[in-house]
């Protein structure tokens, strides 16, 4: 069974939620869920720390941003050093809520068992993995697994150009060879990012584990944590290649363009509206991990979460370019916090 198994299962099952969602009116705002879910309570104090996914840092932030306006006795910290480095943290107890762009692995979890870390899984969002390149690059249109294997995996590890990925392309029977015969320059999310994790699951375990290769990307390329930094070093360079969550695209598709991406059913551009029915192949979840141990008597953390999951925090999902649950699986999600929740 491939790496990507989990993954794609953690999609699927959200998606088949999606599709029976369709045509839904969203959640009953006078459902006992949704009141549930309402504002912050007054007067609250203390202090909540949120690591994780520097995907899923900027709706964390746009909730501290309403939270903390109705509750400023409460110091919220919001930091996005990837998904790997913040379960790291919140299972050695340093933080509340861990933001997280794929699942908790099985090795992180066990971390968080000995460490006697409890805690609840709850997916917000869905996005989708986008792979990009300069508006410049007018060569490049679409690519399918076998040429991001070609162009990122790791038996591509010295190549300086494009072209020079000709040959393993052509063996791997790659839908879009010949390639440019430019510098092929990347920049990429690091081995601490659920999305360099998400990217490797998705398109390069499989065809490594067929191929004898190792399961992770080439290792010669520039790895950044910072999304932002990803986005001006691929709109400055005009062969430039990469991937990162699909909202810091849409916030910056004047400087840099998406490639369409073939997982098997032909060429699709990344979208809200691709992201949301499943037919593009780079969809998946994304979470918040929250701590459960204290609930009881930390009322900041709960009524966070509680204004996180409201009909206002969850909006948010949008307002950061990302693809909103379906009211299914959002009433879902709120289920599965009612279920802890003091």
């Amino acid at each position: 069974m491939g790496k990507n198994v989990r993954i794609r299962l953690v999609i699927l099952s959200g998606l088949a939620v999606l599709l029976a969602a369709c045509g839904g009116s969203g959640v009953d705002t006078n459902s006992e869920t949704t009141d549930a879910m309402g504002s912050a309570s007054d007067g609250l104090t203390g202090s909540i720390e949120v690591s994780g996914s520097s995907t899923v840092e900027p709706i964390t932030a746009l909730v501290q941003e309403q939270f903390g306006g109705a509750n400023p006795s409460v110091g919220i910290s919001v930091e996005g050093p990837g998904t790997g480095d913040g379960f790291a943290r919140f299972c050695a107890g340093e933080t509340s809520v861990s933001d997280a762009s794929r699942p908790i692995k099985d090795s992180e979890a066990e971390t968080c068992v000995t460490a006697g870390i409890e805690y609840v899984e709850l997916q917000v969002a869905f996005d989708g993995l986008t792979v990009l390149t300069s508006p410049e690059n007018d060569a490049i249109t679409c690519l399918d697994y076998n040429d991001l294997y070609a162009l990122l995996g790791s038996e591509s590890e010295g190549f300086e150009t494009w072209a020079d990925a000709d040959a393993l392309g052509a063996e791997l029977g790659a839908s879009h060879v010949p390639y440019p015969d430019a510098p092929l320059v990347v920049t990429a999310p690091g081995e601490e990012s659920g999305t360099f994790d998400t990217f490797v699951e998705l398109v390069i375990a499989d065809i490594a584990e067929e191929r004898g290769a190792d399961e992770t990307t080439r290792a010669d390329y520039s790895p950044e944590a910072n999304d932002n930094v990803i986005i001006n070093n691929l709109s400055s360079n005009a062969t430039s290649l990469g991937w990162v969550g699909y909202a810091f695209f849409a916030q910056n598709s004047d400087v840099v363009k998406a490639i369409d991406v073939d997982g098997g059913q032909g060429c699709v551009s990344p979208s809200v509206d691709t992201i949301a029915d499943g037919s593009y192949p780079l969809s998946r979840p994304l979470f918040i991990y929250v701590k459960t141990n204290d609930l009881g008597t930390d009322e900041a953390l709960v009524a966070f979460i509680d204004s996180y999951l409201s009909d206002e925090g969850i909006a948010n999902v949008s307002q950061a370019g990302y693809v909103a649950l379906p009211a299914e699986q959002l009433a879902a999600t709120r289920s599965s916090w009612e279920s802890v929740r003091p």
